[in-house]
């Protein structure tokens, strides 16, 4: 079995409706080609003996490394509040949830692409209160679209990895009947917090 790690990036910003394996729009933009080379050049490697799955990884959330302690220690400077305009959609993962969907696949005949993100994405700024909720920080200051660009030139980066709505669904892998641990990002939050 091949298991190759895409992401949830691929599909365009979306705000108005989520999307799906089978509905889901693709977007424009640097990240988003990536994304569409990698899957084509996985897929066009001949593996005839081989059970191939990809899987549309949204943002990790876990305590040793990646984008959560880094939104952590934003809420502990006291600037945990939204990004942006915060309505953007966090598509997001347990990092258990994450190692149990791959030990799902090695169990179950399934190949394919799938999204591997919680069935519940969060907007931003409920995402940031909760963060700090748990953590018993009262406020967090925005950060506005031009700060952030700031922030992303001086870091190498770009503000989309932090501004781009990602609705994402797990639709072939709920209707598959994977079961996640975690389906809310609030009790994702709570139990990192409990496992730090």
């Amino acid at each position: 079995m091949w298991i190759n790690i895409t992401s949830a990036t691929i599909y365009r910003h979306a705000e108005d409706k989520p999307q799906d394996e089978m509905n889901g729009d693709f977007g424009n933009g640097f990240s988003v080609e990536v994304c569409k080379v990698w899957e084509k050049t996985f897929w066009e490697i001949p593996a005839p003996q081989t059970r191939k799955v990809a899987l549309r990884l949204g943002i990790v959330l876990g305590n040793s490394d990646g984008v959560f302690p880094r939104l952590l220690n934003l809420v502990k400077l006291g600037i945990g509040g939204k990004q942006g305009n915060g309505n953007q959609f966090v598509a997001w993962i347990h990092e258990l949830d994450t190692a149990r969907c791959t030990e799902w696949f090695l169990n179950n005949n399934e190949n394919g692409t799938f999204n591997c993100t919680a069935p519940e994405p969060i907007q931003n700024i409920y995402l940031m209160r909760a963060i700090r909720n748990t953590y018993n920080i009262p406020f967090g200051f925005p950060a506005p679209e031009w700060l952030l660009a700031i922030g992303a030139f001086f870091i190498g980066t770009e503000p989309e990895l932090i501004l781009k709505s990602r609705w994402v669904i797990p639709k072939k892998l709920l209707d598959a009947g994977f079961n996640f641990e975690f389906s809310k990002a609030e009790d994702a939050v709570e139990a990192l917090y409990k496992n730090k």
